[in-house]
């Protein structure tokens, strides 16, 4: 079981008051040390994007927008929520290089499960950046798992608070990218997508699967979601599972209405592992996406690392 750590992930963020602040990464790595998994984990260090890498899901011209605001570190990179820090380029690449880092690591068989806390950068689309994130290290993913390794159906699975906008629009005409999302309703929350009538476009139709939830919704609303989930990904039967487990969906998020416990995500990911036994060899990358209560995000991340720790 493979754990991303270093100064480079810790480094993504907009300190604050933005709510995506810096401490993020060290928080959970904090409560992950104390929960003595011990020699259960082995920890890997970040890895920065190639430019080529990210144009497997960016366009160039948003690739050289990032470049350019970055360098000069003002402004915002959309409309108001994700500043344009200076230095903003090179870090959020290493969040997307640290998750390329780990796809290699699965598909050599150096590991069989991986966490990258500081990832899950879900609503950048592939020509714009959007709600704290820049790159979307999962949709690089995916376009590199396809290109390198030849993996075609890949199954990714969000349970952050808000909708997965930029991935679920970025492969909306795509039927092999299996995308199934539990989110709070957007007509709640941002970003505002996610209706249950969206199922993706063309020949990608009934391969989409969102599941709006409304504020409030608790751990039993979660479980009878989530069947539903897991039977979606059964059918599937996908070559490699990415897990979105954003913790902004747990009771007392500063930003959020859903009320889950960190048992939520402990059920998932160990869900997850099953399914990833049973079709995918194993092969599992979760990444932390959302949460901004921090004793949330560290216990509901732990949590996850657990429960794959416990499926190996």
């Amino acid at each position: 079981m493979l754990v991303y750590k270093g100064d480079e992930l810790a480094g993504y963020g907009f300190g604050d008051p933005h709510p995506f602040g810096l401490d993020r990464h060290g928080v959970f790595q904090d409560e992950l040390a104390a929960a003595n998994l011990g020699d259960m984990i082995e920890y890997g260090a970040p890895q920065r994007a190639s430019v080529d890498d990210l144009l497997l899901f960016h366009t160039a011209d948003y690739i050289n927008k990032v470049s350019r605001m970055s360098a000069e570190g003002k402004g915002y990179l959309d409309e108001g929520d994700t500043p344009a820090m200076p230095g903003i380029f090179d870090v959020a690449s290493d969040v997307v290089g640290t998750v390329i880092a780990a796809v290699d690591s699965i598909m050599r068989g150096q590991a069989k499960r991986a966490f990258v806390p500081i990832a899950g950068l879900h609503h950048a689309g592939r020509n714009n950046a959007a709600g704290f994130c820049v790159f979307n290290d999962c949709g690089v993913a995916a376009e590199y798992l396809r290109k390198q390794y030849g993996i075609q159906r890949i199954a990714y699975v969000d349970i952050d608070a808000h909708h997965g906008d930029g991935m679920f629009y970025g492969f909306e005409d795509d039927p092999d990218l299996i995308f199934a999302d539990i989110h709070e309703d957007g007509r709640h929350l941002y970003p505002g997508t996610g209706a249950a009538e969206e199922t993706g476009t063309g020949r990608a139709r009934g391969t989409k699967l969102n599941i709006p939830m409304q504020p409030g919704a608790d751990d039993s609303d979660f479980e009878i979601a989530w069947r539903r989930v897991e039977a979606y990904i059964d059918h599937s039967k996908p070559e490699f599972i990415l897990l979105q487990a954003g913790a902004d969906s747990l009771e007392g998020d500063p930003i959020t209405h859903l009320c889950y416990t960190e048992q939520a995500h402990a059920s998932a990911a160990a869900a997850l592992c099953r399914l990833a036994d049973k079709h995918c060899s194993g092969r599992i990358i979760g990444t932390g996406g959302g949460g901004y209560n921090r004793r949330n995000l560290a216990r509901a991340w732990t949590r996850v690392v657990q429960s794959f720790v416990e499926a190996n």
